[in-house]
């Protein structure tokens, strides 16, 4: 993954500067569980129900859903939208089953995925799914990258908050 931070990098169009960026936000999110137990990534440790595991079990979860079902339109039956969680935020409870291991597994497998979709299409176009958000390919880049740098903040605090590390 390419890390924007990096004065090396030089973007050559704008489809490596989306994906580059998109890349760093994603480094860095997966790079706040580094050297956490299980116990410590559930941890919450601030008025927010949030954890570390919980926003990257959430960012996994939203990484397929916005590239697997919406840009390219297929059909997980046992999966959003066609089943709708309940409560609405259950992407982002964790319980003593979920662990640090197997949920950045899921969401590197979930980025190579949506590398894929991104490669097979242009910037401009369309989403498959017009029925839950009329958009292009090069929106769902910006989006993906709106979310995951917010979450990214988030997890910045939490970890703070749980050992006092902070992100270069």
């Amino acid at each position: 993954m390419s890390d924007y931070r990096d004065a090396r990098v030089a973007y050559t169009s704008e489809r490596d500067a989306l994906n580059g960026f998109l890349d760093s936000q994603r480094k860095m999110l997966i790079e706040t569980l580094d050297g956490l137990d299980d116990a410590a990534a559930r941890t919450a440790p601030s008025a927010s129900s949030l954890s570390l595991l919980g926003l990257i079990k959430h960012a996994a979860t939203w990484e397929r859903r916005w590239f697997q079902v919406v840009m390219a339109g297929r059909d997980l039956p046992e999966n959003w939208p066609a089943v709708m969680p309940d409560p609405y935020d259950a992407d982002m409870q964790v319980d003593e089953s979920d662990t640090v291991d197997h949920w950045v597994a899921y969401y590197r497998e979930q980025i190579e995925e949506s590398r894929a979709i991104v490669a097979s299409m242009d910037l401009d176009s369309p989403c498959a799914r017009k029925d839950i958000i009329d958009c292009n390919v090069r929106y769902v880049l910006f989006h993906m990258i709106e979310e995951t740098a917010r979450h990214g903040g988030h997890a910045d605090i939490i970890r703070e908050s749980l050992d006092g590390t902070r992100q270069g």
